[in-house]
Order: structure tokens, then C-alpha cells, then sequence
């Protein structure tokens, strides 16, 4: 095959923890050809949807934490997004405008053949925080709203909440507002923007100390392996961009009720790969812009996620040889 990624620059990537750059060592040693594009590079003309794309070759033996782990296999060019055999979107957030328009892009080459994961319209249909709302039942007390009162009726309801914005990523605009939060009119003012702007409150759920557990579906099915990332001391939030620390753990058997219930859910809706947020015994998100953690639970468990994915990427487009499926039968 040859797969393109449409991803962030790459010498910005952090190779050696990536898991994108672990999806591309997995298929090129499976024998696959590699491509990347920025979304910037993707465009419509006469109406196709078209691609400004670099091949690319990945160094045998390379030092991942330098930027010569990969070098260009020849000129850029311009040429149909469905003349690659798979398209992966790797783009990490902010989840803007121009990124919802290379959705439509990516969804409008889908129905040119194109084979997108996750496809375009998923991508754009499963905001990563409301998606949450299609599975109550597995989520902790939930409100969605910039109603102030609302917010602080819900504060008083709980006592202890965590609010955060609808487009945040990496745990970015994350507060825990206590029963005796004296700030939480600056804090709700602020992240909705003086009530135009909507955003999450959730009852706090106390096992986050334990971690906020990234839990993999790939093709459907969980990967047996999650990533606690546990908090700093004194900090609300696993990210691990926000200095948390990755724990790989087994599965639980909640975990996994969990998993299985979201991949049912989504079956069939164009998501090749899904990550979801678990704290203690609950969802708390649904992620399927750019999951990872591959590196962090195969370099702990040894079992290899980016292998698994290339599997699964293999079998897709081998069930859609034509590309006319728009991302159907998968998870």
C-alpha cells in the first residue's frame, strides 16, 4: 500500500514517543510505501480533491529524539487524494475552522474513492467531549451548557466539579472547582466567555490520582492494555502534557464493559481507531482526531500497538478495494 498521513510538520514531532511516526515504522516494515501532507496542502480544484504530498523514507537505525529520522524519497507533488491507498488523518488540534473544512475535503475525496481513517465526516460528527453524551449511562454527571446559572446550579448540586472547554486539548482550560471555590465566577466567566460560549462541567470523580486511563479501539476492538496517566501531586489533570505520568495497566473488567459498549456504538461509522478517557469507572471522553499512547504501552507491555493498527489498516482497505465504501464496517 501506500499510505498517506496528512499530519503536523514533521520536525516537530517528538519522534521517539510519536504515535504517529510509531504507525509509519510499523508499516514500512510490513513493506508499505509512506507519504505526509499538511492540511494546508489539501485543496479542491474542478472538483476533485487534491494533495500537495512529500514521499518520504524513514532511516534504518535512526536516533528518534534527533529530526533525521526520516528524509524525502523525491519532489513534492500534486496529485488526487484517492490515488493513495489509505489516508490517515494525523492532525493534532486545535479543532478550528480549517480543520473542520479538510474534513469536508477528506469526506467530499471519500466519495471519489478516496479511503480515509478516520473518515472525514466521523471526524467532524464525534466532537471528542459531547460524544460522551450517546453513552450517559457509562459518565459521570454531566452538564453541557454557558448558561451561568446552569453552571453554578450544578456546582451547588455537586460541590465538587470539573469544567473545561469544548475544544481544549491536553488538558488545557481544565479546572476542579471545590465546594468553596472562590473563584468561580472568574472561572465560569472566563471559559464561557461571559456566557456565549458553551462548555463541560462534570462531577469530580476522585479516582483520577489513579489516573485518566487512554483506552484503545482499533478496528473495533480494545487493545488489552491502557495507559493510566496519573497526575502530578496537587494537580487535577493526567495529561501528559500536562506533566502526567503513563502507567500501562491491563484491562479491568469495567474498563473493558467500557470499551466494548463504545466500539458497538460506533460500529460502522468510519472510525478505524478510537481512543476513550476512563477515570475510575466512568467515560469521561471519546477521542478520534489523533489517539495516542502506542509508544507508552507497547514500550511497557510489549504488546505492539502500532503493529496492531497496520493489521487493521491492511484488512480495511483490503474490505474496500474500490474505495466506495465511505469508511464503512469499521469501528
Amino acid at each position: 500500500m501506500h499510505v498517506l498521513f496528512v499530519i503536523d510538520p514533521l520536525p516537530s514531532l517528538k519522534a521517539y514517543k510519536d504515535s504517529s511516526v510509531a504507525m509509519m515504522r510499523a508499516l514500512a516494515a510490513r513493506g508499505h510505501s509512506l507519504s505526509v501532507a499538511y492540511q494546508g496542502g489539501l485543496y479542491l480544484e474542478e472538483g476533485l480533491v487534491k494533495v500537495v504530498s512529500q514521499a518520504i523514507t524513514l532511516v534504518d537505525g535512526a536516533d528518534l529524539h534527533d529530526h533525521a529520522w526520516w528524509r524525502e524519497r523525491e519532489a513534492a507533488r500534486e496529485t488526487v487524494l484517492s490515488e493513495f491507498d489509505a489516508v490517515l488523518m494525523r492532525k493534532d488540534p486545535p479543532f478550528d475552522m480549517e480543520y473542520v473544512y479538510a474534513t469536508h475535503l477528506l469526506e467530499y475525496a471519500q466519495a471519489q474513492g478516496a479511503r480515509v481513517f478516520n473518515s472525514g465526516a466521523a471526524i467532524r460528527n464525534h466532537p471528542e467531549k459531547l460524544t460522551i453524551t450517546e453513552f450517559a449511562p457509562l459518565t459521570s454527571p454531566t452538564l453541557v451548557t454557558s448558561d451561568m446559572a446552569r453552571l453554578r446550579a450544578f456546582h451547588a448540586k455537586h460541590a465538587d466539579v470539573i469544567v473545561k472547554p469544548l475544544d481544549g486539548m491536553g488538558g488545557t482550560g481544565i479546572f476542579r472547582l471545590q465546594q468553596t471555590e472562590p473563584n468561580l465566577g472568574a472561572i465560569l466567566e472566563t471559559l464561557t466567555d461571559n456566557g456565549s460560549r458553551s462548555i463541560m462541567a462534570q462531577r469530580y470523580i476522585p479516582e483520577i490520582t489513579q489516573g485518566d486511563k487512554r483506552i484503545l479501539l482499533i478496528g473495533g476492538k480494545p487493545v488489552p492494555y491502557a495507559l493510566a496517566r496519573i497526575p502530578l501531586a496537587g494537580e487535577t489533570r493526567g495529561n501528559l502534557a500536562a506533566g502526567g505520568r503513563g502507567v500501562a495497566q491491563a484491562l479491568t473488567p469495567r474498563d473493558l464493559e467500557i470499551a466494548e459498549a463504545v466500539a458497538a456504538g460506533v460500529a460502522g461509522r468510519g472510525l478505524l481507531l478510537v481512543g476513550l478517557d476512563v477515570i475510575g469507572d466512568y467515560l469521561t471522553e471519546v477521542n478520534v482526531t489523533s489517539p495516542t499512547c502506542f509508544v507508552e504501552i507497547t514500550e511497557q507491555t510489549g504488546f505492539d500497538v502500532a503493529e496492531c493498527f497496520a493489521v487493521a489498516l491492511e484488512q480495511a482497505v483490503a474490505a474496500d478495494p474500490a474505495g466506495d465504501a465511505v469508511g464503512a464496517g469499521v469501528a
